[in-house]
C-alpha cells in the first residue's frame, strides 16, 4: 500500500471547482450506537479521522444529525485547522429524537438554523457542500432548495447537494438551483438508484453511494466476490469498493468505520484494479 492510497481512486471535481480523491470517508459511524451520542472511544474516533487524511482522503461526508452534531464536532477537534484541499460535506433535513430515529424537517427556517450551527460546529466560514438530507414532503420543494440557494448567495455554502431522491426530484431541484451532488443508497448488491446514477453521469453530478459495502450473499464462501477477492489477495468488501470506483467516473464512495484497521483496509481498495472481465462477472452476479 502506498503512503496515500486514496489517490489511486482517481479524482473528481465537485461542482467543477472542488477536486477530490474519489474514495472518501463517511463520518456517521464515529458516533454512539444508533448514530446517537458520543462514541465509546472518542480518542479512537479522532485517530481514525486523522489517519484517513494521512491516507490521502480529502473528502469527508457528515451530517448535523449524526450524534446529533457529535460527528461534526469530532471532525473539527481532529482536523481543524483544515488542510487546503480537504472538502467537508455536511447535511441537514433530518431531525433526531433518539437512537435510530430519523424524521424529515425541511422548513426553510430550520435548514438555515442547522446550516449556521454546522458552520459553528465545524469551524468553517463556508461549507463546501451542503446537502438536503431528505426532501420533506410537507414543505414545497422550492422553499427547501430556495433557502439553500439563498444561503449560497450569502456565501455560507458553496455548493448544494441532495440525498435519496428520484430522477424527477433531481430535475425539479435543478430548476431551482444548481445541484452538484446526489447521495443515494447504492452498492453492488442493491442498485435501485441506477437511473439516478445514469442521470448524474450524463450531467457530471457527483454520485455518493451510501451503504457502499453491502454485499449480501455475494460475499459467501466460494461466491463471486470471494473468488475474485482471492485473485487480488483482498477481501470481498474491498472488491465491492473497487467495483463502485470502476462503475462510474462520477462515483464517490464514502465507506465509514470507527476502527483504524478497517479504515486502512477500505482505503487500500482504491489500489485494486479490476479487469473488465472481473467487473462484468461481479455486475452479472446479482
Amino acid at each position: 500500500m502506498s503512503n496515500q492510497p486514496a489517490a489511486a481512486s482517481g479524482t473528481f471535481s465537485i461542482g467543477g471547482d472542488l477536486p477530490i480523491n474519489r474514495l472518501g470517508y463517511g463520518a456517521m459511524q464515529i458516533t454512539g450506537p444508533g448514530v446517537w451520542g458520543e462514541p465509546k472511544d472518542p480518542e479512537g474516533a479522532l485517530r481514525v479521522l486523522r489517519r484517513a487524511v494521512e491516507l490521502g482522503v480529502n473528502f469527508i461526508d457528515t451530517a448535523d444529525s449524526y450524534g446529533p452534531f457529535v460527528s461534526e464536532l469530532l471532525i473539527k477537534k481532529a482536523l481543524h485547522p483544515y488542510k487546503n484541499d480537504l472538502v467537508i460535506a455536511t447535511k441537514a433535513g433530518l431531525t433526531r429524537s433518539g437512537p435510530d430515529d430519523w424524521r424529515p424537517v425541511g422548513r426553510p427556517e430550520y435548514l438555515r438554523q442547522q446550516a449556521e450551527l454546522s458552520l459553528r460546529h465545524l469551524g468553517l466560514e463556508r461549507i463546501d457542500l451542503f446537502q438536503l438530507h431528505r426532501i420533506d414532503a410537507k414543505v414545497p420543494l422550492e422553499e427547501q432548495i430556495g433557502e439553500l440557494a439563498l444561503l449560497q448567495k450569502e456565501g455560507k455554502i458553496r455548493h448544494i447537494g441532495l440525498s435519496e431522491v428520484t430522477v424527477d426530484q433531481l430535475k425539479a431541484a435543478n430548476e431551482i438551483a444548481k445541484i452538484v451532488s446526489v447521495q443515494n443508497l447504492y452498492n453492488l448488491a442493491k442498485r435501485d438508484a441506477e437511473p439516478v446514477l445514469q442521470y448524474a453521469e450524463a450531467n457530471n453530478i457527483a454520485f455518493i453511494p451510501w451503504f457502499p459495502l453491502a454485499t449480501g450473499a455475494l460475499a459467501r464462501e466460494g461466491g463471486p466476490l470471494d473468488a475474485i477477492a482471492k485473485e487480488h489477495n483482498a477481501k470481498p468488501s474491498q472488491l465491492a469498493l473497487a467495483w463502485l470506483l470502476k462503475r462510474s467516473p462520477v462515483m464517490l464512495p464514502i465507506p465509514g468505520t470507527s476502527t483504524l484497521s478497517h479504515l486502512e483496509e477500505n482505503v487500500a481498495a482504491a489500489e485494486i484494479q479490476l479487469t473488465d472481465e472481473q467487473f462484468n462477472a461481479l455486475s452479472d452476479a446479482v
